[in-house]
């Protein structure tokens, strides 16, 4: 009489396989061994995917909270005055245009220059970003960062800094700093350099180390005067509500910004480093899949042992009536049951590492003496990650996927054999 798939006399033949002592063939060792293999393999995966996500979501998220998300630039013409400029002259018209395009939640014009910003004996290349005061507060990561300090509303009468160039100059709220242009004032003999002290009225922190150590905001009008650009914007900065669609609306801001515009997304900026954190991801991946396939092969180990130490009883259960299938069955359940127990640890001891990330990772630097993490090289002050459920399924079908596919080839070997030749000389 046939029984149905998956019996539950299946399940305790198997179940009791799995508590084979070690007298009987070391297979329960083999067991703990790739238990604990792919444990370890799900865990590494899973935590290499949320770092990765993390990572990549902090990166783009702080260039999308300090930067435009859209930069329209002006082509090279000749102004009223007969300069050959490359700046908007009737930047307010602009600005009004592009605010106009559906999509679009801000628009700003902004100066632009680049100078050096000193404070007693210290020193540091800075670049100055002339802008109004309601357009700064509206910036994400620099208006109202949770890290910023100072009086925002005091903006225009003076400036505001990023906490790495307070650092670098040593100054904080109240200081006064100078600002060292060598595009000044033309006399008889040449260009002399321009030097303005300025108050730090505010200090922000917009997660990014380059940012941060370099960027100065300057009201819009002090800007325009201290780089000798009366009535002249660089840039109109512009911020949309769907940034990773920001390419579909590249045509309809240059038209509302006029034939002298060229359009600058922040893909445009960041496309490379995107591109090659996505051949990371992949190649990341790829690796860590690998890890699994070795972890899984164990099972394999495990269960041709299984096998071999059982030939005695496999024949035994086939003279009873138990047919291939169901010999097929039990060692698939043995090997299919090691790669769940051990899957389901790993993405337990992978969302533990993702949710904790922060205190291993101070512990990890403690231990390590600090400088594990360079803001400098890495652009990011911490080791970020973000545990996603696609990341997490991922990694679960994986695993089991491949724990359930290296299993069939032992158990069908188990299946197909010959009851006449493991009894024959018991």
């Amino acid at each position: 009489m046939s029984t149905p798939p998956f019996a539950p006399f299946e399940w305790m033949i198997a179940w009791r396989y799995l508590r084979a002592k070690r007298a009987e063939g070391g297979v329960s060792v083999m067991t703990w061994i790739s238990l604990i293999g792919i444990t370890l393999a799900v865990f590494a995966l899973i935590a290499t995917l949320s770092v990765r996500a993390g990572f990549r979501a902090e990166f783009v998220d702080t260039i999308l909270g300090a930067n435009a998300h859209v930069t329209i630039y002006a082509s090279q013409h000749e102004a009223a005055d007969g300069r050959t400029i490359r700046s908007f002259e009737d930047y307010d018209a602009v600005a009004q245009n592009v605010a106009a395009v559906p999509g679009v939640t801000r628009a700003a014009p902004m100066l632009r220059g680049q100078v050096m910003a000193t404070s007693g004996d210290r020193s540091s290349g800075v670049e100055v970003y002339g802008m109004r005061a309601a357009d700064m507060r509206s910036i994400p990561r620099v208006g109202d960062g949770a890290e910023a300090y100072g009086a925002i509303e005091r903006y225009d009468e003076g400036i505001a800094i990023g906490s790495g160039v307070a650092r670098e100059l040593g100054v904080t709220v109240g200081d006064r700093i100078r600002l060292i242009s060598p595009n000044g004032v033309k006399t008889a003999f040449g260009t002399s350099p321009r030097v303005s002290a300025y108050e730090v009225v505010y200090v922000f922190t917009a997660g990014r180390y380059d940012i941060d150590r370099t960027r100065i905001y300057m009201p819009l009008a002090q800007a325009q005067t201290y780089f000798n650009r009366e009535g002249l914007a660089d840039e109109i900065e512009v911020m949309v509500t769907d940034p990773e669609g920001v390419d579909r609306m590249v045509y309809d801001l240059m038209g509302a910004a006029g034939p002298l515009a060229n359009v600058w997304t922040w893909r445009d900026s960041s496309g490379g480093f995107l591109r090659a954190l996505d051949i990371e991801d992949n190649v990341m991946f790829i690796i860590m899949s690998v890890l699994v396939l070795i972890a899984a092969m164990n099972i394999v180990s495990g269960l041709i042992m299984l096998v071999k130490n059982k030939g005695r009883d496999v024949g035994i259960l086939r003279t009873m009536g138990l047919t291939e299938g169901s010999i097929l069955r039990v060692f698939f359940i043995c090997g299919a049951f090691t790669g769940i127990i051990g899957t389901a640890l790993g993405v337990v001891l992978g969302c533990v590492f993702a949710v904790y990330i922060d205190p291993i990772f101070s512990f990890v630097n403690y231990v390590a003496g600090g400088g594990v993490w360079d803001p400098a090289i890495r652009g990011i002050y911490a080791l970020p990650a973000k545990l996603q459920l696609a990341d997490v399924m991922s990694a679960v079908g994986l695993s089991l996927g491949l724990s359930f596919v290296v299993t069939i080839f032992p158990a069908r070997r188990a299946a197909r054999m010959n009851p006449v030749e493991a009894l024959r000389y018991e």
